[in-house]
């Protein structure tokens, strides 16, 4: 009983010490977190001031900054607008001296005009003395010839024409007389030793090409899908690929003829590989494209090889190797160059000159003709710009340049480049023409001739190279009818465009009939 008493009494002094325990525990953590809670308010407020000053403090520096700015920009905007004012002044001060000045040479202007005025008019009332006196001077010769200004006019200019007309044949034709005699034999005797002594075949290029195929199937396999591989070939090539009713045959048309070259033998290949595609087309077009360059500088070397020239630039030698690509009215011009070269170089060793050199200057004379459309002149003037580039002698570059009189030639080998292009170009058989073009031609002729003053007739013969003038006898002398022939050869040779020369003939007739009875 009194264990249990004693238990209780304990349990219950360990209740109540419990409560007192607990009770003190929890003030003091009471106390704690108010503590702590007054703790952060304090550090928070601390760091507000701190935050406030410092946002104080960077308010001041942007605005002292923006302060100092805004003063220099004030300053240099001052000092702008006083350099401003004080150029205005000095262009005020500027602008009123050229006033004064304007204003004392208007004055004088002013004066200079006064007396111009009155010398002006003192010159017009002599004028009128002089016209007066020169009226009676008139009058008085017209009544003592007998004959009317007008009349007499007339007759002063007929005579002096008549005069000069006389005089004027008279010189031309003692100097062509002398010139023929001292020329025309030596010049007959070398031309006819350098035809004699060079003969080149010559081949007519034609505009379109034929390709043969193994069958008309192929047609549809060159045409492609929707015409892919046609496109493409054209395309690449820069040619007309026409394909028609003609059995087992393609035609390639185009005026390049390295391009139609390249597109037939791009057609040929593709149609003996049979792998036709675009991609094929375009691979197989440019490896014919790098074989024909290649077949251009070796023909280029070969031609200078056969003419013996040597030491020209690459460049050149590229060029000359295109002319196996040009023609000229349907004249191969890389054959024509070599046959001009070989000409100069006799004509050349029969008057004693450089023929090497006369050679070199044959072969490169029509170099300018194997340029692009892109490059604008005359052929004669580019291929003496080429020579010039790519260091030429000084003579060759003149020869080149005036061997169509592009400009004046002022070299004997000018002379001989000039000769020998047209013995070249008028061989028979060299260059080719169209009927139409020939018939056009020789009508144009005939037309100009007729158009002169005192022409009766004109004809053409011997394919053009000859017009034969008929003159009317009763209007024009003999020697009005040579310089007839010279202004008619004159106006061919500038309105016209021909192969070789053109020899104008005017003949005159008088006819006196009697009759017996």
């Amino acid at each position: 009983m009194n264990s249990q008493l004693i238990m209780i009494i304990v349990a219950a002094g360990a209740a109540v010490a419990g409560y007192f325990i607990r009770k003190y525990l929890g003030e003091k953590k009471v106390r704690s977190a108010e503590e702590h809670a007054k703790q952060i308010v304090k550090d928070a407020e601390k760091e507000a001031a701190a935050k406030r000053r410092e946002m104080e403090i960077d308010l001041k520096d942007k605005y002292l900054k923006q302060k100092s700015e805004f003063e220099r920009e004030t300053k240099n905007r001052r000092q702008e607008l006083l350099h401003l004012e004080k150029r205005v002044l000095q262009k005020e001060e500027h602008l009123d001296r050229k006033v004064d000045v304007l204003e004392r040479k208007e004055a004088e202007i002013t004066a200079r005009d006064k007396k111009i005025a009155e010398k002006e008019q003192i010159l017009t009332n002599k004028t009128h003395e002089l016209e007066k006196v020169l009226e009676d001077e008139k009058k008085k010769l017209q009544d003592i010839s007998g004959l009317s200004r007008e009349e007499a006019k007339r007759l002063l200019l007929s005579s002096l024409e008549a005069e000069i007309t006389h005089e004027a044949a008279t010189k031309l034709r003692r100097l062509e007389a002398e010139t023929k005699l001292k020329a025309d034999k030596e010049a007959k005797k070398i031309i006819g030793l350098a035809i004699q002594r060079c003969a080149v075949d010559h081949v007519s290029e034609i505009t379109v090409s034929t390709v043969t195929l193994p069958n008309d199937e192929m047609k549809g396999r060159i045409i492609g899908r929707e015409g892919r591989n046609i496109r493409a070939l054209e395309a690449a090539t820069g040619v007309d690929i026409i394909i028609d009713d003609t059995p087992e045959a393609v035609i390639i048309s185009g005026f390049d003829i390295v391009r139609k070259q390249i597109a037939k033998k791009t057609l040929e290949k593709l149609i003996e590989d049979g792998r036709i595609h675009p991609g094929r087309i375009e691979e197989v077009v440019e490896k014919i494209r790098k074989e024909i360059d290649e077949d251009i500088r070796e023909t280029g070397e070969q031609a200078a090889y056969d003419v013996g020239i040597h030491g020209l630039a690459p460049e050149l030698i590229y060029y000359l190797g295109r002319l196996k690509y040009r023609t000229s009215y349907g004249q191969n011009v890389l054959k024509h160059s070599i046959e001009v070269a070989h000409l100069m170089g006799l004509m050349a060793a029969d008057l004693g000159l450089d023929a090497q050199l006369a050679k070199r200057i044959g072969l490169l004379h029509d170099i300018g003709k194997a340029t692009t459309h892109e490059v604008e002149g005359p052929h004669a003037t580019i291929g003496g710009d080429l020579a010039k580039k790519f260091g030429e002698p000084a003579e060759v570059i003149k020869a080149i340049s005036s061997h169509h009189d592009d400009i004046e030639s002022t070299s004997i080998y000018g002379v001989l480049a000039a000769t020998a292009d047209a013995m070249s170009a008028a061989r028979p058989g060299a260059r080719s023409e169209t009927v139409e073009a020939y018939i056009k031609r020789v009508e144009q002729l005939e037309e100009l001739a007729v158009s002169f003053k005192g022409v009766d007739k004109a004809y053409a013969i011997h394919a053009g190279r000859e017009l034969r003038v008929m003159v009317q006898s009763d209007e024009l002398d003999d020697d009005a009818s040579l310089l007839l022939a010279r202004d008619i050869a004159n106006k061919i040779q500038s309105d016209m465009q021909y192969p070789g020369q053109v020899k104008v003939v005017a003949i005159r007739e008088t006819r006196c009939i009697e009759y017996a009875k």
